[in-house]
């Protein structure tokens, strides 16, 4: 990466001049440097008497020599160079991961490593091409996607391209998933997210993270993230902010076109993977179609189009997710009909709503510490978000922007039901 300097060309301070009667006292500035002599004239002084006093007024003008073009080389010269993305040697990777031997991350159902590449702390997902293109054309897309940078993203370091197989890098980042802070096997009454302002932050978290990835990368193409999941969002330590990982991930394994067609109609096929799932054509033309319980849009598992509103909704279920701790969906036995029952978070929340029994399908580690209209809001804006019909649900920049307004009526209830501090209470008698 190349460096440059940028000169700033500064004069010394003027000495402030004296007000004193009848006398006349010339101020005497001192010269500039030599490096500043060069863009700067002598300073001219221009004496006003008024009243009696004297009024010493110094001014610096800039010399003919200096040009604009020159000060706008400079500036742009002064620029941070971003930096270049990296197309790592399959051989890179075998030697960082001990030839793919090492202890696997448990945290994600993609294979992924944890390993040190380039002198940076890094985990590299294995994940298969679902369309294959030349390694120009990876480097095409991969120095694109890098230029985006959120606070809320895992950042994407570089890949690498084998056989049948991509490998994404990015960095390392401590934490643990949302779905093991949700639900712990081990200990399932505790979560580290016990209070609401810290679910709240991850929703906000999530919400700019994938408003940000749909229309402010400023790369002029519509993506889509297509791996939405409360697996693939990190929670990290210590304010417990929500990461969106995997990004890029859709557009660098062939998922989705909407790399290369702004504001294009998904055609059925086109798409051939959705988060961690797996579209495939049998012999008799028809889509047989895998892929993780609960995430998928119901347009989604029909023709395997990952688009922005599809994204949308896995969002809206991981919110409910967030709010009640519940898995998407998952199977009870029910005694009295002798048969497993299907329950979904979706309808649980809708009967929640619509009976009024917000208070118990809350997730209870909470301990019925909660604004209930701003959760009401939340809900009902996550139930938006998983519409049937794709054309009802919201966009993304309109979910941020209320979800932003509830997290700051949920600061505004936490500062005024905090305890004191400082008080001390005593049961002894007095």
């Amino acid at each position: 990466m190349c460096k440059s300097k940028m000169s700033v060309d500064a004069a010394q301070p003027v000495s402030t001049p004296r007000r004193t009667p009848r006398t006349h006292q010339s101020t005497q500035s001192t010269h500039p440097t030599s490096a500043a002599s060069s863009s700067f004239e002598q300073p001219s002084t221009s004496n006003t008497h008024s009243g009696g006093h004297n009024t010493s007024i110094t001014s610096y003008k800039l010399s003919s020599s200096t040009s604009s073009s020159t000060s706008v080389s400079n500036l742009k010269d002064s620029l941070p160079v971003p930096e270049n993305p990296i197309l790592y040697d399959f051989s890179e990777l075998c030697a960082a991961t001990n030839n793919f031997l090492s202890k696997r991350l448990t945290d994600t159902s993609t294979p992924s490593w944890r390993c040190k590449l380039r002198g940076k702390d890094a985990v590299v997902f294995q994940r298969k091409f679902r369309v294959k293109f030349s390694a120009a054309e990876l480097k095409n897309r991969l120095s694109t996607l890098c230029r985006s940078h959120h606070t809320s993203i895992i950042k994407l370091l570089g890949a690498c391209i084998s056989t049948d197989h991509t490998f994404l890098v990015y960095e390392f980042v401590h934490g643990a998933s949302l779905a093991a802070c949700l639900r712990n096997p081990n200990n399932p009454n505790f979560t580290v997210l016990s209070t609401w302002t810290s679910r709240m932050q991850i929703a906000t978290d999530l919400a700019q993270g994938l408003d940000y990835i749909h229309n402010n990368t400023g790369l002029n193409v519509n993506l889509v993230h297509n791996h939405i999941t409360s697996g693939s969002v990190l929670v990290t330590e210590p304010h417990y902010n929500g990461r969106i990982c995997h990004f890029g991930a859709a557009q660098l394994c062939g998922e989705t076109d909407s790399y290369t067609r702004q504001n294009s109609n998904p055609r059925p096929g086109d798409q051939i993977e959705g988060p961690t799932s797996r579209l495939s054509r049998s012999d008799s033309r028809k889509n047989q179609f895998e892929g993780v319980r609960g995430y998928m849009s119901p347009e989604f598992q029909t023709t395997g189009a990952a688009t922005q509103k599809s994204d949308v909704y896995a969002f809206g279920i991981v919110i409910l997710e967030l709010l009640s701790a519940q898995e998407p969906f998952k199977y009870k036995f029910d005694k009295t009909r002798g048969d497993f029952i299907r329950t979904s978070v979706v309808d649980s929340a809708q009967a929640a709503v619509l009976r009024g029994g917000l208070r118990t399908w809350v997730d209870n580690r909470l301990k019925d510490s909660f604004p209930v209209e701003v959760a009401e809001k939340l809900t009902r804006l996550a139930l938006e978000c998983v519409h049937v019909d794709p054309d009802q649900r919201p966009s993304m920049e309109r979910v941020s922007g209320k979800i932003s307004k509830l997290y700051l009526e949920s600061k505004f209830w936490s500062d005024n039901v905090r305890v004191p501090a400082g008080i001390s209470v005593s049961l002894a008698p007095r």
